[in-house]
């Protein structure tokens, strides 16, 4: 059984004022004392579940594969330890980002999300979104005060997930959109990358952008830049799915047919 002081902590940190300003009364009886330990477990873990329930909804990292099951074997480049180290969160204690860079399906989104879910797990807030989405909604925005509401909202989570950076092209607008975000973000929290683009091409992402420079100097600045090559997984896996349907054609068109009945 928890301490009496642990106790009481405990009960501050669930607001049952109630409960603390007859603090002397409940406790003085043991067996009142241990129901109310009892209640107070209840309480914490139902809190604690709604919590992580409501951070993962607002994280939108949505279905993804776990890193256990990730096929470490496939790329042609993938640093293991590296990726591995990322996901004890220690980089979110000084606020330093992640980049993670390599071509279509090789599993950057995958490991950008479980970055995010890990960090939710361990108490933090995070944000997965796409590129375009993001960009999308801070441009269209026709006010100030909404683009600065939108861009605080953005600069809120513990961790930012943008994913597929690279995939389209954007205009200077959208240039100076991210750049405002990023250094929002800049040494306050951490921010995660996925791009298909090593930072030398991304003044074809952000064609005469002038805040790219600068841009990329902030994502850059502590970061963990963690490249991935090789083929792409999902046309692995949809190669294998052909293959055994054409298998399974082979064998359905070999197998021997029933005899016609005699007329």
């Amino acid at each position: 059984m928890m301490s009496e002081a642990h106790l009481r902590e405990q009960a501050g940190e669930l607001r049952l004022h109630g409960l603390l300003a007859r603090w002397s009364e409940v406790m003085s009886q043991p067996e009142q004392a241990r129901w109310v330990a009892r209640l107070l477990g209840w309480e914490a873990d139902e809190r604690h579940r709604r919590s992580l329930e409501r951070r993962l909804r607002a994280a939108h990292i949505g279905r993804f594969k776990p890193l256990a099951d990730f096929d470490w074997q496939w790329p042609t480049q993938c640093d293991r330890v590296a990726l591995e180290g990322l996901m004890t969160l220690d980089f979110l204690q000084d606020a330093s980002n992640v980049v993670l860079v390599g071509p279509n399906g090789v599993g950057k989104t995958m490991c950008a999300c479980n970055l995010g879910y890990q960090a939710v797990l361990a108490g933090h807030t995070a944000l997965f979104i796409t590129a375009g989405q993001l960009l999308g909604e801070l441009a269209a925005l026709d006010s100030d005060s909404a683009l600065r509401r939108r861009l605080r909202f953005y600069a809120a989570p513990a961790v930012l997930l943008i994913d597929e950076v690279g995939y389209l092209s954007y205009s200077n607008r959208h240039a100076d959109l991210l750049f405002e975000l990023v250094s929002r973000r800049y040494q306050q929290k951490s921010t995660v990358v996925t791009t298909n683009r090593a930072f030398a091409e991304w003044g074809e992402v952000f064609p005469n952008a002038a805040c790219v420079v600068s841009l990329i100097d902030r994502l850059m600045h502590r970061a963990e830049v963690v490249r991935i090559e090789g083929k792409s997984w999902r046309q692995k896996e949809a190669d294998e799915r052909e293959a055994a349907r054409k298998t399974e054609r082979a064998a359905s068109q070999a197998a021997p047919r029933g005899r016609r009945p005699a007329s």
